[in-house]
């Protein structure tokens, strides 16, 4: 008899949680954060489970995007408007590229806590705890930053429920109307050798929107709602457990802080809190794959997190690197097969690419991306499985923190605006001709 419930994570292997000075507040706030409201709902957690099925037969493409971290300060109307205009204008190009509807699903509305590789930190002779998002502490190196603290579980939740609520309403307001020019932002194409092929497309676009109004008699805003999901790393296990309830007329517990929760690298493993926790949920599931993982403990997880292998039940993430990806991926792509349990496969090319720059900073570079998401589409082919998605760290804003891309930036320009809190990210121009790209080797494999 199966004994799960949202508590039956802490009696398996906990990793990756802060410590806390004062546990009871801890409960405290867990009991506050139980009887509010939910962030999302169970009917659009299950259309999204409907999506990734049918993206996983290869008759959609998941785009998955957004920021590394998400911090507090920047829960702004600006930032997320930025970051909600770049995945929809990504989406775009890839549903004309590709000839696929394609499932938006950003990494925000909950993506406040962050693994660490290490519990503490160490500066000129002071060790304090490590930063693990705003969801536990703060960035600035001082005991009282680091500290974790209980009442950022509701800060969170409260953050969560703002970007989501503005999302709802620019969605529904008309923000995704195909109509409004001043949502292309076109300025990159300027430096770019794909500048001629990016405009045809946006043209293509512009014309195939004309043809359908002709043809339904209405405007492409009235035809179809565009839809937009939440996904965030199921980290914090009480926070996650706080948001995990029932509902009426449904079976199970469904987790309703976000749509799309997944496990990371680092907790991904036999015996793990995390895969408990995931096991016995309603949502669709996400799980990160690649170095340092075993294929057959990978095929071991999907056993137990897709144990009656419904469809749309799970969706892995493989992150292995552009130097790495042909020699990790194979095995991988045969022992899940060889479970028989369908899975969604999703590249993520960002987390297997990062490097260090003479100066000591953080980089990725957009060649090392792209190798990636190439290689990538090519040993699914190869293998006969079906790379359904694609999983960015990007933003809508004008940053530098990965080198490359349409205007060359180099080492030298990633101070000009390097903002990220943890890792670096695609900016606005390089995501933008990202998705052009991917969308030329995903229609020619």
């Amino acid at each position: 008899m199966d004994t799960w419930n949202p508590t039956s994570w802490q009696s398996a292997d906990v990793r990756q949680q802060p410590t806390y000075g004062d546990p009871e507040a801890v409960q405290a706030v867990a009991a506050r954060l139980a009887v509010l409201p939910p962030l999302v709902t169970s009917w659009e957690v299950e259309t999204l489970r409907g999506q990734l099925a049918s993206a996983a037969r290869g008759e959609r493409f998941v785009l998955q995007g957004g920021d590394c971290a998400e911090s507090f300060a920047e829960c702004t109307s600006d930032s997320i408007t930025a970051k909600l205009k770049i995945l929809l204008q990504m989406s775009l190009v890839l549903t004309h590229s590709l000839k696929k509807r394609v499932t938006r699903i950003g990494r925000f509305a909950g993506q406040y806590a962050k693994p660490r590789s290490a519990d503490t930190e160490t500066r000129n002779g002071e060790t304090l705890p490590s930063y693990r998002g705003d969801l536990v502490n703060s960035l600035d190196f001082t005991a009282e930053a680091r500290a974790p603290d209980p009442l950022n579980l509701l800060r969170g939740y409260q953050r969560s429920a703002l970007t989501l609520n503005f999302i709802r309403g620019l969605i529904d307001g008309g923000f995704a109307d195909l109509h409004h020019p001043e949502y292309w932002n076109l300025d990159f194409v300027n430096h770019s050798r794909n500048a001629a092929e990016y405009q045809r497309r946006v043209e293509a676009i512009g014309e195939s929107l004309k043809f359908m109004e002709t043809l339904a008699g209405v405007d492409v805003g009235q035809i179809d709602r565009v839809d937009f999901y939440a996904s965030h790393e199921a980290l914090h296990l009480v926070y996650e457990q706080a948001q995990t309830r029932t509902v009426p007329r449904r079976d199970g517990w469904y987790n309703l802080s976000t749509h799309l929760p997944w496990v990371g690298l680092r907790t991904a493993y036999r015996g793990s809190a995390h895969i408990e926790y995931a096991r016995g949920i309603r949502n669709p599931l996400g799980m990160k794959v690649g170095t340092g993982m075993k294929a057959d403990d990978i095929a071991h997880l999907v056993e137990v997190l897709s144990p009656a292998g419904e469809e749309g039940r799970l969706a892995l993430i493989h992150r292995c690197g552009a130097e790495r990806i042909g020699e990790e991926l194979p095995p991988i792509l045969r022992a899940v097969s060889a479970t028989g349990k369908p899975v969604l496969w999703i590249c993520d090319p960002m987390h297997g690419n990062t490097k260090g720059t003479r100066e000591g900073m953080k980089t990725r570079a957009f060649s090392d991306i792209l190798s990636e998401l190439e290689q990538a589409f090519d040993l699914h082919a190869a293998n006969g499985t079906i790379l359904g998605g694609v999983h960015f760290e990007l933003t809508g804003e004008d940053v530098t923190e990965c080198v490359g891309g349409a205007r060359g930036l180099d080492e030298q320009g990633l101070r000009r605006a390097y903002r990220s809190q943890v890792d670096p990210r695609l900016n606005y121009e390089q995501a933008l001709e990202m998705a052009l790209l991917v969308g030329r080797k995903g229609s020619s494999t």
